[in-house]
């Protein structure tokens, strides 16, 4: 088959496309493709051929990655000369929001890569956690925990990245105040290969450090209560504080900024 021309007017119509004239997306926020993975898919690519089109937009007389940077990279990598692809008109801006879209639906990101591109989607195109919830198909309160993930330390977005610590890890060190704080509890939790549960248990020792004074007798916290406290820390982010009388009592939040206080609420799902 003869390979198609930049030129050609575009559809829906599946075309084989050289790979030389296809560009990298410039709107990509994978940045981590699994070598083993991508040289399995070769391989079957090598084989079977892509079973699945790529989807590509003229740009500038050529052709520019829309959808399918793996089965494209993994094309490359198996030789071949041409790869199928559906032509698309789209805009810079949907370009954009549908690799970002797509990439989010996927389930090999790292937590960070969905961090980004969720900030990406609310930066971008002024979607809200909601609007980002209903076009990802997620939870809006998911949405909510990757966007905060994006306040960490840089260095321990890295160990995300790098699989060092897990997005439940990730989300018990929020509850932290300080930077510096974050940082050393997460070269811990790595050094000692401690479990959530145990930087859960690090996190609510450091917001509720025992007194250097020995205060008067006080009742114990029932331990239910206590493991209630960590729960509510590591979902909403802000320090938690369950009062209980017998079956009776309070749950105090306590927020620092404007942000965190419109958070809850959103989280809690009530209107202001």
């Amino acid at each position: 088959m003869v390979p198609s021309a930049p030129q050609q007017p575009a559809g829906d119509v599946v075309r084989e496309i050289p790979l030389e004239q296809i560009d990298r997306n410039p709107y990509q926020t994978r940045t981590h493709f699994d070598e083993t993975a991508l040289t399995e898919l070769a391989d079957s690519i090598r084989v079977s051929g892509v079973v699945q089109p790529i989807t590509v937009r003229p740009v500038n007389g050529r052709f520019q990655l829309v959808t399918g940077e793996r089965r494209w990279l993994a094309s490359k990598k198996a030789g071949k000369a041409t790869v199928p692809a559906i032509v698309r008109q789209v805009s810079n801006e949907q370009a954009m929001e549908i690799t970002i879209i797509e990439n989010l639906q996927r389930e090999d990101l790292n937590p960070v890569e969905q961090a980004r591109a969720y900030e990406r989607l609310s930066r971008e195109f002024s979607l809200t956690q909601e609007q980002m919830a209903q076009r990802t198909g997620k939870d809006r309160s998911s949405v909510s925990n990757f966007l905060r993930l994006l306040k960490l330390p840089e260095a321990v977005l890295k160990m995300v990245e790098g699989n060092q610590l897990s997005f439940g890890h990730a989300k018990a060190l929020m509850s932290l105040d300080s930077a510096e704080g974050i940082a050393k509890l997460a070269q811990k939790a790595v050094q000692l290969s401690m479990s959530v549960r145990q930087v859960e248990g690090a996190v609510y020792n450091l917001l509720h450090p025992e007194p250097h004074e020995e205060p008067k007798p006080a009742k114990p916290t029932d331990p239910n209560v206590r493991e209630a406290e960590r729960t509510l820390q590591a979902a909403l982010g802000v320090k938690v504080q369950i009062k209980d009388n017998h079956g009776r009592g309070k749950i105090v939040l306590e927020y620092k900024s404007l942000e965190d206080f419109d958070r809850v609420l959103e989280l809690l799902e009530v209107k202001h």
